[in-house]
């Protein structure tokens, strides 16, 4: 590997990775994404996605975890001045390493290529890049197979969908989707069904006039589609259409629904315990 290059002041390089924190059609006209922490740094690298560019900040007692990336990662590598370096890591003190990693393409082809048995979970015109982030934890956490965002929505590569999915974001197949026709139709050549979710609960027979079920009521085994709506909109009226069945979560309380993430959390666990069951 080639010596570092060194970068004491805000010049393009620098100036070109800022934009990766804050300019959504840079990071997606470069196709890269600036990574922050130890834990998101370390599940990208795992999990195979590919770093283009490794910033240290120079200091001369190093971490053996940034030492093993530093010298064994065949990538673009620059020493940046500590206060350069705590700009991109948004905090006041020097992160130690932060990685310029290369986005995968938006290809449904690549859902499942994990080798997880799980439901591709798929989140319906997310408008919170927190949301979208802790689904993306969630995801992860009970075992999905991959994370679909469709239509106008917030980018999962934000990095604030990144720190709220403590780096989960990196271990799940992730694709982002023009709206819901390609996905149905991929759902349909692959053989899976499609459940969704809604805050409309059941009447006394177990169902409404829109066809909800009880969430227990409702079948995610085997290969299944979850789709959850937007944090303030719900379902689009395609998703509605599509949808097999569409599942519902019984409440108490005063609460008039749940955050969509926490909506989408619960069915994923539920998923999750059918499976083992």
């Amino acid at each position: 590997m080639s010596a570092p290059q060194r970068v004491t002041t805000r010049n393009a390089r620098f100036q070109q990775w800022e934009a990766l924190l804050t300019n959504r059609t840079k990071r997606h006209r470069l196709g890269e994404l600036l990574v922050q922490g130890v834990r998101p740094i370390t599940l990208a690298v795992e999990h195979g996605w590919r770093v283009r560019t490794l910033l240290h900040d120079g200091r001369s007692q190093t971490s053996a975890w940034a030492d093993r990336l530093w010298d064994g990662i065949d990538a673009e590598r620059f020493l940046v001045a500590p206060e350069l370096m705590a700009e991109l890591g948004g905090k006041e003190e020097s992160p130690e390493l932060l990685a310029v990693v290369e986005m995968p393409q938006d290809d449904l082809a690549r859902l499942g290529d994990r080798g997880r048995g799980g439901p591709v979970v798929v989140f319906d015109r997310p408008s919170s890049p927190g949301n979208l982030g802790t689904l993306a934890r969630s995801a992860d956490a009970f075992g999905a197979a991959g994370l679909v965002v469709t239509g106008h929505a917030a980018d999962p590569y934000d990095p604030r969908c990144v720190r709220a999915s403590t780096g989960s974001l990196f271990a799940l197949t992730v694709v982002r989707a023009a709206g819901h026709a390609p996905v149905v139709e991929w759902a349909h050549e692959h053989g899976y069904r499609i459940v969704g979710t809604d805050e409309a609960g059941p009447d006394e027979s177990g169902t409404v006039d829109s066809g909800t079920v009880d969430l227990e009521a409702a079948d995610l085994r085997g290969r299944v589609v979850l789709v959850v709506g937007n944090e303030h909109a719900g379902l689009s009226q395609g998703w509605l259409e599509a949808c097999d069945e569409v599942a519902s979560i019984p409440m108490s309380g005063s609460a008039s629904s749940l955050n969509a993430a926490t909506a989408g959390s619960l069915v994923l666990y539920a998923a999750m315990r059918q499976r083992r069951g």
